[in-house]
């Protein structure tokens, strides 16, 4: 029996206007997950999305609200709420190129970026509102006239994220302050169905209008992906990664993974020291500063990114190759949403995992989760590693020394000319 085809947007409920947006975009085919949730967001039901990242679910919740901008008799806002700053501008961006021929308005509330500026972009009464919990609490305490009784969609995305981030108390502030439930609709989006989403779905959605739409199966990775470890003493791991972005970096763009900002900055500053061209992104560096890694990497100015889990979501960046957790992830569906930053849309991709003497029961619990055992990377003998030693070590002084002056620099400002100026403390993750 052959497989019916898949139907085209047009199909699926979606107006011509949208439609043309989508062909102009090269959408040319819906996903599973637009496929199952768009039918049932359009006929006014709430909708649970489980699915894997990179399926196509930002234009499953855009394309139902910009029709229903198309369709409202009345003043329409919808708010989308995002764990990152990166994954907001991201959604924000789809909402502009996708509702481009219906005249939408859009409007970012992030953090790091000029309050006084969103706040002149909230004046102007954008339909579509994307921006991270604690940024939207602090405009709702501080800007004057804005409030959310107009919301009539929410969208919460990367939901169980919003919850790992502890975002719970911004969340309840905002949930508190919306339209009932009856009078607005909900879409919440997640990786995984976690007991925390689950309270959130109760708290946000309605029971008896609710559609829940899952495509992928649980814990899963991509069959177009390699994936290979590497034991490493944890006094080499410099060495291993240095010779992995030599074998790679020529042909390939290279995602590193790590767990502590301070890492990405070392380990960023010890490959420019070795000649290689890397940028990294961590919830430390100002908007302006991540938004110009980020694009230097997408634009392939950069070949070598180093990055936090800041990274590990959401974030369309084409054409990864290779992706190196210099870091074993202590929680196995972080490994899953890091990997799947490759092999996305049936392209292939590696990952490489450099595994410590620290890092064995944690890497075991993965390879548990995902139902794979992953083979040795290939090559990588100790002898060849370790003839890059002494460049290493001498690259590795040097970014020390230049972590510690650019420590001592930002303390001799902290503590010069700023200091009669009033400080205020940044909210977390805003």
């Amino acid at each position: 029996m052959t497989a019916s085809p898949a139907p085209s947007f047009s199909e699926l409920g979606v107006c011509s206007a949208l439609c043309e947006a989508c062909e102009r975009l090269h959408y040319r085919q819906p996903t599973p997950i637009q496929c199952a949730a768009i039918p049932a967001a359009l006929e006014g039901q709430d909708i649970i999305g489980l699915a894997q990242t990179g399926s196509g679910k930002t234009a499953a919740f855009a394309l139902p609200i910009l029709q229903s901008l198309l369709e409202a008799p009345r003043p329409f806002m919808a708010l989308v709420l995002s764990p990152t700053r990166e994954l907001a501008f991201q959604i924000a961006e789809q909402f502009q190129a996708l509702g481009e021929g219906v005249g939408v308005r859009v409007a970012t509330l992030v953090g790091g970026m000029d309050m006084m500026a969103q706040a002149v972009a909230l004046a102007k009464r954008p339909h579509v509102l994307v921006g991270t919990p604690g940024r939207v609490v602090d405009h709702l305490t501080t800007t004057k006239g804005f409030s959310l009784r107009n919301v009539q969609v929410l969208v919460l995305d990367e939901a169980d994220r919003l919850l790992n981030m502890d975002f719970e108390a911004e969340l309840d502030k905002i949930l508190s302050l919306l339209p009932s439930q009856d009078r607005r609709r909900t879409y919440l989006y997640s990786a995984t169905m976690t007991s925390q989403v689950a309270k959130l779905q109760r708290a946000s959605l309605r029971p008896k209008h609710t559609v829940k739409v899952e495509v992928s199966p649980k814990y899963a990775t991509v069959d177009t992906l390699a994936q290979h470890y590497l034991f490493v003493p944890d006094k080499y791991k410099d060495c291993y990664l240095t010779y992995l972005i030599e074998e790679f970096v020529r042909q390939s763009s290279c995602l590193v993974f790590v767990d502590t900002q301070h890492n990405a900055q070392r380990l960023t500053l010890l490959l420019r020291n070795l000649g290689y061209p890397a940028v990294c992104i961590h919830g430390g560096m100002s908007q302006p500063k991540r938004l110009g890694a980020l694009a230097k990497f997408r634009s392939g100015e950069r070949r070598v990114l180093v990055a936090t889990d800041v990274a590990s979501r959401g974030l369309d960046i084409p054409l990864v190759d290779v992706v190196i957790n210099y870091d074993i992830p202590a929680h196995g569906k972080d490994y899953i949403h890091r990997v799947g930053r490759t092999a996305r849309a049936g392209r292939t991709g590696r990952a490489v995992n450099l595994v410590s003497q620290y890092d064995v029961e944690v890497f075991q619990r993965v390879e548990q989760l995902i139902g794979q055992r992953l083979e040795r990377f290939p090559g990588a003998e100790p002898d060849a590693v370790l003839t890059l030693m002494e460049r290493v070590s001498e690259a590795a002084r040097l970014a020390a020394q230049e972590m510690r002056e650019e420590h001592r620099q930002k303390r001799g400002k902290s503590g010069g000319g700023d200091a009669g100026r009033p400080r205020h403390r940044r909210r977390k993750g805003a």
